[in-house]
């Protein structure tokens, strides 16, 4: 991995790395802690490891133990045998130890700030102006951890919000710009500001987004940060 990432990142996604890396193949671990939604997830590390990460009730299913070796084509056809269906990946980001330090002396804007319940009027008029796609995808909710929105005459018109992600110091990330502001770089605006807060309250923020999302990819660029790797998770173990 040629980019460096803090080490809340690579502890939570790296603790137990393989020690040696095959190309094109996972190594299994078995995990009895992983929740009843995440029972099997597969991480694909920017050059790094590979790893599968499988609940042991699972792993039985599949036929693998802990410490096999297992390429995508053999792993994909265990999961159709076992009739397990994964979610799709999602790109995972964050922001680069050398980006962090530019955050953090990146002034403010005037328009940008953190929102607050005396917000809900604006935040709520944002929503009824969003596509209703974009508030499924982007998951931008004002009782989040961490709100934050960029203004354009007095009128709401971007917002980002943070949860802390499954009990970690990672903060996830979402961000909503309505479509007729779009293009002027208030999408970033905002996702830098809400990153500097989350860094400064000794979080990492985390920018998750779908393969083919070729915008909110970009965006993520925009904003500084890297990307670490594909994440995806069977949708279900039924």
């Amino acid at each position: 991995m040629s980019t460096t990432f803090a080490r809340a990142v690579t502890e939570y996604w790296l603790t137990r790395s393989p020690d040696a890396v095959k190309p094109d193949e996972y190594t299994v671990v078995i995990d009895e802690t992983l929740r009843e939604d995440l029972l099997l997830q597969l991480l694909v590390v920017l050059d790094g490891p590979r790893i599968a990460t499988i609940a042991p009730t699972v792993a039985a299913r599949l036929s693998l133990t802990d410490g096999d070796t297992v390429s995508d084509g053999v792993l994909n056809g265990k999961l159709q045998t076992a009739g397990l269906e994964l979610n799709g990946a999602d790109h995972l980001f964050y922001l680069p130890l050398r980006e962090q330090a530019t955050l953090r002396s990146h002034p403010d804007h005037a328009d940008t700030r953190r929102l607050r319940a005396a917000d809900t009027a604006s935040f709520e008029r944002f929503c009824a102006n969003a596509p209703e796609a974009d508030l499924d995808e982007a998951f931008v909710e004002l009782d989040h951890w961490l709100v934050y929105g960029t203004f354009a005459n007095g009128q709401l018109v971007a917002a980002a919000s943070m949860y802390p992600w499954r009990g970690t110091r990672l903060a996830d990330l979402g961000v909503i710009t309505l479509p007729a502001y779009r293009g002027r770089g208030l999408a970033k605006r905002v996702v830098r500001a809400i990153a500097a807060d989350a860094l400064g309250q000794g979080f990492e923020p985390q920018y998750r987004c779908q393969l083919d999302n070729l915008a909110s990819i970009a965006l993520a660029g925009s904003a500084g940060f890297a990307r670490f790797g594909e994440w995806d998770v069977i949708a279900d173990v039924s």
